[in-house]
């Protein structure tokens, strides 16, 4: 089945939500519905998600603060994974941070899963400190 990747909707928040439950994504405390509704609002093309067919399989927020893009739940529902989702939707949001003018993206990565490691540095990005915060400069 092919993927389609695009931006979340506001009817998405509670399938979103589950994806995450799902996918082991370490919550935090903007990992909600009000949380979500409020990033639609600000910024309604910085939640891309992936569709199989009518299911979300795989999310990631693709932030622009006006000096740099950052990226943050990228999550693959666990049946989707190791069949680069992962790698298309980090590529999608690079391609979407750039064109608003991004030259550097960080990514927030839970720093315990090695396997979370390998894939960033797979995709470019470097660890850069302590926080295992890892940056790809794209100019």
């Amino acid at each position: 089945m092919d993927i389609v990747v695009g931006a979340g909707e506001p009817t998405d928040v509670h399938e979103i939500l589950e994806l995450w439950r799902r996918a082991e994504a370490e919550p935090s405390v903007t990992d909600d519905e009000h949380g979500l509704r409020g990033l639609l609002a600000h910024d309604p093309q910085g939640l891309l998600v992936a569709r199989a067919g009518d299911e979300i399989v795989a999310t990631v927020i693709a932030a622009w603060n006006g000096w740099r893009g950052s990226l943050y739940r990228l999550a693959v529902a666990p049946e989707h994974r190791r069949r680069g989702v992962g790698r298309a939707m980090v590529r999608e949001a690079e391609q979407r941070l750039r064109a608003r003018g991004a030259r550097r993206i960080d990514a927030v990565v839970v720093g315990s899963q090695a396997d979370l490691m390998s894939f960033w540095t797979a995709m470019g990005y470097e660890a850069q400190d302590d926080r295992v915060r890892f940056v790809k400069n794209l100019s």
